[in-house]
């Protein structure tokens, strides 16, 4: 059984699959100063709930916080006995990167792009809703061509909290109408339907920058709140990142 870790500024994603058969899930808040026993535990906890008595035999991590890597190997190592491969320069991922230089591409967007090609076909444009909203482009052949990175929708929210001495901290939530009437739909309203107005925009440019007519996937931790409301989206699969890490650890494993 493989164990697939996607690695966030926000959370740890964790999935595990049987095959290329996702049998169960889970994520906990990033922890920037976790030790290797402490994932470990996280980790084997959430096997435990989840009824995964199979032995792992299999890790594949994306990592988008490097000083946590080292722990998170260790604990792979340590807890189930198998050294991880770790997406980055020089890993097969099976699609060519046109980014210059590409190495500064997080491996997030990377493995999201190989798991969008594999289940949608290309073109497409790639939206993910995390601690940034990032939006990736491959073209017919599945390469990965570039994209757009703007402030995540919580991280816009708490930076208005934190900076207004007059605004409060708010719940993220779908708002009501755009003409909203108290401080907090104010907030609510002004960053959702923003977001709203972000993507679509960034789409249409990036439409008008490719070849054919892109298909628009939407994923990350926050896709299934926003991705509802913005008329652009085709697809909406927040696990199509832990799809990407699986084939890429599959091929990596038989080229290996």
């Amino acid at each position: 059984m493989l164990l697939a870790l996607d690695l966030g500024n926000t959370n740890l994603t964790v999935g595990v699959f049987d095959g290329d058969r996702l049998v169960h899930e889970g994520r906990f808040a990033t922890r920037r100063d976790a030790t290797r026993d402490e994932l470990g535990t996280q980790l084997r906890g959430l096997l435990a709930a989840g009824g995964v008595t199979d032995r792992i035999d299999q890790a594949a991590v994306s990592s988008v916080v490097p000083s946590m890597d080292r722990a998170l190997r260790e604990a792979a190592v340590h807890y189930f006995d198998v050294q991880p491969l770790v997406v980055g320069p020089g890993t097969r991922t099976g699609i060519r990167i046109h980014y210059d230089p590409p190495r500064d591409v997080g491996a997030d967007r990377i493995v999201t792009a190989v798991g969008v090609r594999h289940r949608y076909g290309g073109p497409a444009i790639i939206v993910d809703f995390g601690t940034a909203t990032t939006l990736d482009a491959i073209d017919a052949q599945g390469d990965y061509l570039g994209g757009a990175i703007a402030p995540g929708v919580r991280l816009s929210l708490d930076a208005l909290s934190l900076r207004a001495a007059r605004l409060p901290w708010v719940e993220l939530a779908v708002p009501g109408p755009a003409l909203a009437r108290t401080t907090v739909a104010s907030m609510q309203a002004g960053v959702v339907y923003g977001v709203v107005g972000q993507v679509e925009e960034i789409v249409r440019r990036m439409r008008g920058e490719m070849a054919g007519r892109p298909q628009v996937v939407a994923t990350g931790g926050l896709a299934e709140l926003l991705a509802p409301h913005i008329p652009c989206v085709d697809h909406i699969d927040p696990r199509i990142t832990l799809e990407g890490l699986r084939l890429v650890a599959e091929l990596n494993r038989s080229e290996g």
